[in-house]
């Protein structure tokens, strides 16, 4: 049988070998030691069902006392040590340093910075308007009928519980925003996300990026909005990119056109990325709309401009050669670390 002075041996030497302890191993070691599920305490609880029945309560309230101690004190050179082993712990400095994998630009990202340096390089400043629209700003006062298909609810996202109240489906409502409170002339393009209601497939985005711009002044003409488009074209694809401008309509420029670049896959020849035509659409554009001005107390007589819109994805495409808009969302390393 176990006497009390075998209790006091065991922790004295408990003690003795917790304070020379020299690492965080060795801590561990003696933690299993002492207080582990083999440990010498373990061993002394086991022996007390050979003590006399009137004597077990104090040799419990002893041996719970030394585990009590012992485990504070084990605590205590633990903080000592920290949480990591001293072989962690050796740092050699002729080592190369170790690997980081520093963070890329997505290329929708890198493609919208470029389209707005390019663009305040020609002059134009950049505005900013809310993601959260009504339906005023963002068909109403662009000329778009109440009867147009854009506002019906499988292309619109309408926010539930709020009249009139939609994720805006194009950023042009940035630019009905500055001519109410600023006073012409206007030059400035408005980036942002876009919202609607399109199922996610190789060419469709239920969340996209575009690039409104504006340019309003006494004597703007469509040949100013074609020389400026042509040589943003110019400096996004290369000098030997060919253009074109074809007839469209919008319901907030008149008239209106769109503008294609020659297909960089088959230098216009034609091919499956361009369906055949040696062409690719990137943007929409036209003299804005005298009802647009009217809406937003502009006045007609004096002013006049240009507006023009294009999809950040679809440049990125193109500038690429990426043929799946899914990729710009799946966050694959494979494809992110391309650019």
């Amino acid at each position: 049988m176990t006497s009390f002075q075998e209790y006091s041996a065991a922790e004295k030497q408990a003690r003795i070998s917790i304070e020379k302890c020299t690492s965080a191993d060795e801590l561990d070691k003696l933690r299993a030691k002492y207080l582990g599920r083999q440990g010498v305490l373990k061993d002394l609880f086991s022996q007390m069902g050979k003590s006399p029945e009137s004597e077990r309560p104090a040799r419990g309230r002893e041996l719970n006392r030394i585990k009590k101690e012992l485990t504070g004190l084990l605590e205590k050179r633990k903080t000592e040590f920290g949480s990591v082993s001293k072989k962690e712990e050796i740092y050699d400095p002729t080592l190369p340093p170790p690997f980081v994998d520093k963070g890329k630009t997505h290329p929708v990202i890198k493609i919208l910075k470029e389209v707005e340096n390019i663009f305040t390089s020609m002059g134009f400043g950049i505005a900013y308007g809310p993601d959260i629209e009504t339906e005023y700003y963002n068909f109403t006062a662009l000329n778009i009928p109440e009867n147009h298909p854009a506002r019906d609810m499988h292309d619109t996202f309408y926010v539930k519980n709020y009249k009139n109240t939609l994720l805006r489906t194009h950023t042009s409502p940035v630019q009905v925003r500055v001519m109410e409170k600023k006073k012409p002339p206007y030059k400035f393009i408005a980036p942002g996300r876009c919202y609607r209601r399109d199922t996610v497939d190789a060419s469709h985005l239920p969340v996209f990026h575009q690039v409104e711009g504006l340019m309003v002044d006494s004597n703007v003409t469509f040949s100013d909005l074609k020389g400026v488009l042509h040589l943003f074209a110019k400096r996004m694809f290369g000098t030997k990119v060919k253009i074109r401008f074809r007839p469209s309509f919008f319901p907030f420029t008149e008239p209106s056109a769109e503008m294609d670049i020659s297909c960089g896959i088959c230098s216009g020849k034609g091919c499956p990325a361009c369906s055949q035509k040696g062409w690719l659409e990137i943007l929409g554009a036209g003299m804005v709309d005298p009802e647009v001005f009217r809406y937003c107390g502009v006045d007609t007589a004096k002013w006049q401009g240009f507006a023009f819109g294009m999809g950040i994805e679809r440049i990125a495409m193109l500038k690429y050669d990426i043929h799946d808009l899914r990729l710009f969302i799946q966050n694959d390393l494979r494809f992110l670390k391309q650019f």
